[in-house]
């Protein structure tokens, strides 16, 4: 509210329930948005923000008490729940929404409000805006100006605090030893669905109850599908297992990715492509401090994988041209992360006035180099063609560098097979 215009208003819906088939519901999950000012955590719910309004600035209009419907459903906060619970300076029936939000608007010069996020809100919106048009010669007075609530509060979402951060390595955590985990399990002959398994009870077995996104465990050339989410084929001796899972606790997600030989020994054309990704995910979290830019990491792995592909015959040519022509792009298409927060693709510009992001504290982002060596690449050897390798760490930007939260997932190729011998 500091930071909004003078004379304004805020108004931000929760999320919809999401139907999975007919009346079966996908289990509710709140509005990152709308979480993240109030943490109120029911849907039918509208939150609204008015600075400097004498009987109260944050207001919630929510569903009521109803014995019945708990019966069935659950428990409801209910308006009074509302401001005992959640700090409301005052709350309201989601049914009367229409009968009093429209009056909070009136005489509010400006109107901030996510355009497009909830289309059927939208509708609803612009009728309590015509509401009052419909009375200017009567002296009402709708909002003249609307603006991104989006510019505002994903900026402050893009930094965060001591407590988030305490949250996020709570995920990392978990995550990470849902990841040493499936090694320790991953046999040849397993099919990829019951790695995934692995990973849902070590998420689920320390309170976070979903993953963040849907796991990806790719086996063999399925490793080289960035977002392959089949999960169906068993796994084969003598390949590789690529694993991009993360687990959301508390609201924020965490994203990890490492890749293992199924039979617990990298062949050597594995070990030297996962080295060549390896000491380029390493030097692009060096590059994470505070002053660089968000490209910077991006930019490291460009350079140390191309350099790597070109030393072990999969490029040829100088290293310099071969990023200038992007001769790298079959074998790594993606960029090199993205910011983490609440949603595991966290909100915040890259670019600021077409110049990329100064990295400053309490950012998070993901550091993720690949090499993907399609099976039908016929420009390569034999042997190098079906591996798929990225890895991935969770870093956050520190005053004086940087802290990886996702640490304690192996990484090293002698730590993965050591790890690995030690399997039930």
């Amino acid at each position: 509210m500091e930071l909004m215009e003078p004379d304004s208003i805020a108004i931000i819906p929760a999320a919809a329930t999401q139907y999975r088939n007919r009346d079966s519901a996908w289990p509710f999950r709140q509005d990152s948005d709308f979480h993240y000012l109030c943490g109120f955590a029911e849907p039918e719910a509208v939150l609204a923000l008015i600075p400097g309004r004498k009987h109260g600035e944050f207001l919630l209009f929510c569903r009521e008490r109803d014995a019945e419907r708990e019966l069935w459903d659950g428990t409801r906060a209910g308006p009074e729940g509302a401001c005992a619970r959640f700090g409301a300076d005052d709350a309201f029936p989601i049914g009367d929404i229409d009968d009093i939000l429209p009056g909070l608007i009136e005489g509010r010069r400006r109107l901030y409000y996510a355009l497009g996020r909830q289309p059927e809100f939208d509708t609803r919106v612009m009728g309590w805006i015509n509401k009052i048009r419909a009375k200017v010669r009567a002296g009402a007075h709708p909002p003249g100006e609307f603006l991104d609530l989006d510019h505002l509060l994903h900026e402050l979402r893009l930094i965060k605090s001591s407590e988030e951060l305490r949250v996020m390595q709570r995920a990392a955590s978990i995550s990470a030893a849902a990841h040493a985990r499936i090694m320790q399990s991953c046999k040849p002959g397993m099919p990829e669905y019951a790695l995934e398994a692995e990973l849902l009870h070590e998420f689920m077995r320390n309170g976070a109850r979903s993953p963040a996104y849907t796991s990806i465990v790719g086996g063999g050339a399925n490793g080289c599908v960035l977002h392959y989410i089949e999960n169906s084929a068993l796994l084969r001796d003598g390949d590789l297992v690529l694993v991009d899972a993360g687990c959301e606790y508390e609201h924020y997600a965490s994203d990890i990715t490492r890749t293992f030989p199924v039979n617990g020994r990298f062949s050597r054309e594995q070990r030297a492509l996962y080295e060549v990704v390896l000491e380029a995910q390493l030097a692009a979290i060096r590059t994470v401090k505070p002053g660089h830019h968000w490209n910077q990491p991006h930019d490291a792995t460009v350079k140390l994988i191309t350099a790597g592909l070109r030393d072990l015959g999969l490029l040829d040519g100088e290293v310099n041209e071969l990023i200038e022509t992007e001769a790298y792009r079959p074998f790594y298409m993606h960029r090199a992360g993205h910011w983490l927060g609440m949603d595991v693709h966290d909100v915040g510009d890259y670019k600021l006035g077409d110049e990329w992001r100064v990295l400053e504290p309490g950012m998070v982002l993901t550091v993720e180099p690949g090499i993907y060596v399609a099976p039908d690449n016929h420009t390569v050897a034999k042997k190098w063609r079906g591996i798929g390798i990225r890895i991935e760490d969770d870093v956050v930007v520190t005053r004086k560098g940087h802290q990886v939260l996702s640490a304690e997932a192996p990484k090293l190729p002698d730590d993965i097979e050591k790890l690995m011998r030690q399997r039930a």
